[in-house]
C-alpha cells in the first residue's frame, strides 16, 4: 500500500485511505480524505487529555472526539479486542485531525462481527463515517475468514442507517436495549 506524506516525515500505521467513500491503495485523493489509524489502549490517554498526542502530529476537534464516557466504552472494547489478538479498533483521521473512531465491538465469531463507528459532533455530516465504514468492510473483506458484518442503530438515528444503507448493509430486523431503546439490526455480506 502506498503511504501518504504525514507531517514531519513519520508515517503512522495506516490501514486504509478511503476518499469519496472509495476505499483507495494510494495516499493520493480529494482534500476530502479519512484514513484509518490503529487505535490502542495508550491513544485513549490522549483522547482524554491525559497524554501527548500520538505520532506528536495529530490534534482533536473543538469539543473533542467525544465524551469521556463514551470513550471509556470504546477504550474497554479496544483492550477486549487487544487482549483476543484482534487488531480492529481505528481513530478516523482527516489530515492530522482524529475526527472519529470506528471498529469491531468484539472479536469475530463464526464468520460474523458487529462494527460501531462514531464521528465528532462538530465534524458529521462530511463523509467521514461513510468512510470508516469503507475502510471496515475492505479490511474485514481482505482478513479472508469472515463472511459478514453486523450493525446496530437507534430507529432515532437516521444519518447512521443512512451510512449503513449507503455501504450496502441491509435491515434485519429490531430489538429492544434496556439503555438505548430501540435499536434497527443491520447485515451486510462480504
Amino acid at each position: 500500500m502506498g503511504q501518504p506524506i504525514w507531517m514531519g516525515g513519520f508515517v503512522p500505521p495506516i490501514l486504509w485511505v478511503c476518499a469519496n467513500s472509495q476505499p483507495t491503495m494510494t495516499g493520493e485523493g480529494p482534500s476530502h480524505t479519512a484514513r484509518l489509524i490503529v487505535c490502542e489502549d495508550k491513544d485513549f490517554d490522549w483522547l482524554l487529555d491525559l497524554a501527548a498526542p500520538p505520532f506528536g502530529v495529530l490534534i482533536k476537534p473543538p469539543g473533542g472526539v467525544d465524551n469521556p464516557f463514551i470513550l471509556g466504552i470504546v477504550r474497554q472494547m479496544t483492550r477486549r479486542l487487544s487482549e483476543a489478538g484482534c487488531k480492529s479498533s481505528w481513530m478516523v483521521a482527516a489530515g492530522a485531525e482524529i475526527v472519529g473512531l470506528c471498529s469491531y465491538k468484539s472479536p469475530p465469531d463464526d464468520g460474523a462481527v458487529e462494527i460501531g463507528y462514531g464521528i465528532a459532533a462538530s465534524r458529521r455530516n462530511r463523509g467521514y463515517a461513510s468512510m470508516a465504514v469503507a475502510g471496515i468492510i475492505e479490511y474485514a473483506r481482505a482478513d479472508g475468514t469472515l463472511n459478514r458484518l453486523t450493525a446496530e442503530t437507534s430507529v432515532s438515528n437516521p444519518s447512521s442507517a443512512r451510512v449503513l444503507i449507503k455501504s450496502g448493509f441491509s435491515k434485519v430486523g429490531q430489538r429492544d436495549d434496556p439503555d438505548d431503546g430501540l435499536l434497527d439490526i443491520w447485515e451486510r455480506k462480504l
